[in-house]
């Protein structure tokens, strides 16, 4: 729960200088791919972050990565900033949190619809429709399968869930049966 308050503290900073400039979106992708990098090269982030090493070396290694990164120099202050308060750990979660805050202030929701088979483009875009009309908002659709729903579709967006599956229906039906008698 701190680390996510933590990085909810460290986004918010984040996107209030994008929002200054105007460059909010390109400070979150800079963000996303430093954080595809930490995954693609796992020991560079256990280089920056293992205090095995001294303090000034895994600067030193970030500062050496970002001079030929290309990235803009507030995100560079920004992760040689949480390189100097030991977040980097936080990263991911960060760029996460910035991602869905970048969202919002576009007027986009990501919403995940799961399904028992797979559904086609045009469902998906009814269905994708039907939750823009519900939200008013722009959705980006997330689609899933999962065989034990048995039929019908269970949608989250943000808060919302709309669970339409066979199986929450034999459930709700199960649970009335047992409050007969």
């Amino acid at each position: 729960m701190i680390n996510l308050t933590l990085s909810r503290r460290y986004a918010k900073a984040l996107l209030a200088i994008g929002q200054e400039d105007q460059n909010f979106k390109t400070y979150g992708q800079e963000l996303a791919d430093f954080v595809a990098s930490l995954k693609e090269y796992p020991q560079l982030l256990e280089a920056l972050v293992n205090p095995v090493y001294p303090t000034a070396a895994r600067r030193s290694v970030l500062e050496g990565v970002l001079s030929r990164s290309g990235y803009s120099r507030v995100v560079q202050n920004f992760l040689l900033l949480l390189q100097d308060k030991n977040r980097m750990r936080l990263l991911e979660e960060i760029s996460q949190v910035y991602g869905l805050l970048v969202d919002e202030l576009s007027g986009i929701m990501r919403a995940s619809v799961t399904s028992a088979a797979a559904l086609g483009a045009e469902f998906e875009e009814r269905v994708k429709a039907t939750l823009e009309k519900l939200t008013g908002k722009k959705i980006i659709l997330e689609v899933k399968e999962d065989s034990e729903l048995i039929g019908g579709l269970v949608a989250r967006v943000g808060d919302l869930v709309l669970d339409g599956s066979v199986r929450n229906q034999l459930k709700s039906l199960k649970d009335s049966l047992k409050g007969v008698g």
